[in-house]
């Protein structure tokens, strides 16, 4: 796994095309797709954080939240755009933050209400994809692309604090 950071770091071009994906209509906006206890998936909107040090999210007392608490496993996919059919794709573990000061810093900076119940996490990334589909997109499903889809997929070194044990 790995942070935002790092991801950004290491493919600096495919970063940006999928965080400008995430926040092509200002604010983050993509669906959060999580492990229900019955191991079904659950999908939300979210609205990601994108900062320099990491990719966060805050989650208000839900059942999505729960499934984060019991097992972190995540993908986040981007809304679509109008023009076109490019998709951006996160996997990974989600932890909750416990640093005070990133706290602080991000539900000032991002005017996070006390007076809800919400918690902060950190989306630790597994794989990072990013899917063109050109300017025809991916419509008309029955009839053959002028061009093929591109897709461009980073994938995480395993890391032993973050590898899922489940």
């Amino acid at each position: 796994m790995a942070s935002w950071s790092e991801f950004a770091s290491a493919d600096p071009t495919l970063a940006a095309a999928i965080r400008a994906l995430f926040e092509q209509y200002g604010p983050g906006l993509a669906y959060l797709a999580t492990v229900r206890p019955d191991g079904a998936p659950r999908l939300h909107p979210v609205s990601p954080v994108f900062t320099d040090e990491g990719l966060y999210c805050f989650v208000v007392a839900s059942p999505k939240r729960g499934d984060l608490a019991r097992d972190g496993r995540y993908a986040l996919h981007s809304f679509p755009p109008e023009e076109c059919d490019d998709e951006a794709y996160l996997t990974g573990r989600a932890a909750r933050v416990q640093d005070p000061l990133v706290i602080a810093t991000l539900s000032e900076a991002l005017r996070a209400s006390p007076a809800v119940d919400w918690h902060l996490y950190e989306l630790h990334l597994e794989t990072a994809t990013l899917r063109r589909h050109g300017p025809a997109g991916a419509i008309p499903l029955a009839a053959a692309p002028a061009t093929a889809p591109l897709s461009h997929t980073w994938k995480a070194e395993l890391s032993p604090q973050l590898a899922y044990a489940g």
